[in-house]
């Protein structure tokens, strides 16, 4: 007992224990970063750099945001398909609904640039985006720099949220509008989409040879994405949405940011901050790849539309299996084909995305207007060489 009474061995086992303590934490922060990747988990590095972007109703406290010095941009929503028309014609209730929408157009447009103000006063990089609807796409474009009236150190960037060009903005009309952003202030858009959306841009980048090569603002609510690149002319994201209001809660979330809801979208980019200082706000094209670079061999498409798939046996019928991109440009993109993944889980090889659904569980996904579409992977586990042995089958069926 009397050796802890002295006071010198007190300090020197105090000394030993908070260097314990540092060294621990250090090598923690060591192990997190190395294992973080550009395609997984890239946030766990502190030298990577982190963008908010928000529309009108996310509520932020900018003086908490900014705190997180990992956070170096916001991108805010503008525009959203055509204006609202100025002049109200029609009866008393259609002129009041019309007066109500170009009320909340302006006040949009208020709000985005006052949010435009502070951020930058705060010392972020900022960013517009434009969500596509169906409509006239040089008016689109039109309407979005209007709207926003980009500076030249500000990203702007097209949203096409899905490939349903009944909901949002065709692949066709997408060429055009960023054809027409180009020839209003001679710089492209930045292409911010899903990832099935840009596998079928990619596989279709003959046809759209300006779409697909935009650099890609990739949305992906999960925290690893090995495996989904290289994909068509992109061999990376610019930046990676990976949390949003589908994968963050209270309870649970991939990354939270001080002074918003769990709501708010967060993306990461593969750049260190001075790095992305300099790529901001990345206007250019991405390179045109080699034909002998396409092959993406390890992942194929099933399309989950019922009763094509029935996930409690693991069957799956008449499955459309879309390769990443066709050998040859005389060739289909896809092909039918039945087939069985034996006693294999479906969630151990198959990861739900968003895909227009029809009231039916949604997997995960939170939104109410998809359901998941699988993207079957080769997994690590005891089914890999039977599963392997099945997608080198339909792949060459292709």
């Amino acid at each position: 007992m009397h050796l802890f009474n002295s006071r010198k061995i007190q300090r020197q086992l105090c000394v030993l224990f908070t260097k314990f303590a540092v060294a621990c934490a250090l090598l923690s922060g060591f192990v997190a970063t190395s294992q973080a990747s550009d395609f997984y988990q890239p946030w766990r590095n502190k030298q990577k750099t982190i963008i908010i972007d928000a529309y009108e109703k996310n509520p932020i406290n900018w003086q908490e945001m900014v705190k997180n010095k990992q956070i170096r941009a916001f991108i805010g929503k503008s525009s959203d398909g055509l204006p609202s028309p100025w002049a109200c014609p029609g009866n008393a209730t259609e002129k009041k609904i019309c007066k109500k929408s170009f009320q909340n157009y302006f006040m949009k447009q208020q709000l985005y640039h006052t949010r435009k103000t502070l951020a930058k006063a705060l010392g972020l990089k900022w960013g517009a985006y434009h969500l596509g609807r169906p409509g006239n796409p040089i008016a689109q474009a039109n309407h979005f720099l209007d709207f926003a009236k980009p500076q030249d150190d500000e990203l702007i960037a097209l949203d096409i949220e899905h490939d349903n060009p009944k909901k949002w903005i065709s692949f066709k009309d997408a060429e055009i509008f960023a054809r027409q952003i180009y020839a209003r202030i001679g710089r492209y858009p930045v292409l911010y989409t899903n990832h099935n959306t840009a596998q079928r841009i990619a596989s279709r980048r003959a046809e759209f040879p300006l779409l697909s090569r935009l650099q890609l603002w990739y949305a992906r609510f999960k925290g690893d994405v090995r495996g989904a690149f290289p994909m068509g002319n992109w061999e990376s994201y610019t930046m990676w949405q990976f949390s949003a209001h589908p994968n963050c809660n209270k309870r649970r979330c991939l990354y939270r940011v001080r002074g918003t809801e769990p709501n708010i979208d967060v993306n990461v980019s593969t750049l260190t901050i001075a790095e992305f200082d300099k790529a901001w706000p990345f206007n250019g094209l991405v390179p045109v790849r080699k034909p002998d670079e396409d092959k993406n061999p390890d992942i194929l498409m099933v399309n989950n539309e019922k009763p094509q798939i029935d996930v409690a046996s693991q069957q799956i019928t008449t499955a459309s299996i879309i390769a990443p991109t066709p050998r040859a440009d005389n060739e289909p993109l896809s092909k039918e084909a039945s087939f069985q993944l034996a006693s294999i889980n479906l969630d151990d090889i198959a990861v739900p995305t968003a895909r227009e659904r029809d009231d039916q569980p949604s997997y995960g996904i939170t939104t109410t207007d998809y359901q998941p579409e699988y993207e079957i992977v080769v997994p690590k586990s005891e089914y890999a060489e039977d599963l392997t042995m099945q997608l080198q089958y339909l792949a060459g069926a292709l």
